[in-house]
């Protein structure tokens, strides 16, 4: 399977919304495939198709312990049906589009999604805590939002005059 290039800010694609696969088809398949793969060698515990310059509504995630590449959810079209709004969870997030930087994001707790999985079948999922977390964050960026969207105005804006800082740097490299 290809390593897919993972899109950093400020790309644009990182800011557009996603739009539904039609159907999950071998392509389509293949495409999850890898960008669960791009995840794993990204060290991350999620990615959504935004990230890698795909506008289709698909994202992956695995928060288990080993993260071993077996335990990734694949999921195309994924909603969110239901959230607890009154139980937060609190987590310092960070992003693969983000680099090296963190910050502690409010989320709801427990949230009931529906997705299509890599096989084409229709499912239902209960998640809280980090897996409840980490797949509002990958939606999220397949509607056009990062985790720095989340927190206040001065700690979003020190973090993008830092990345702009390093680019210039690379640049200068």
């Amino acid at each position: 399977m290809p390593l897919l290039t993972i899109q950093t800010i400020p790309a644009e694609v990182l800011r557009k919304v996603a739009q539904p696969v039609p159907a999950v088809d071998k392509n389509v398949a293949a495409f999850m495939e890898d960008l669960a793969e791009t995840m794993y060698k990204g060290n991350g515990i999620g990615l959504a198709a935004n990230q890698v310059g795909s506008l289709n509504r698909v994202i992956s995630v695995d928060v288990s312990p080993d993260r071993n590449g077996k335990k990734a959810i694949l999921m195309a079209n994924p909603e969110i049906v239901w959230c607890e709004p009154d139980e937060i969870f609190v987590y310092n997030e960070g992003c693969l589009s983000v680099p090296g930087h963190y910050s502690e994001v409010k989320r709801p707790k427990r949230i009931r999604l529906t997705y299509i999985d890599q096989h084409a079948k229709t499912c239902e999922l209960e998640a809280e805590d980090l897996l409840s977390t980490c797949i509002q964050h990958e939606i999220d960026h397949l509607n056009g939002k990062l985790f720095i969207d989340h927190i206040s105005k001065l700690k979003r804006d020190m973090i993008l005059r830092k990345l702009e800082k390093e680019r210039r740097e690379d640049q200068r490299d």
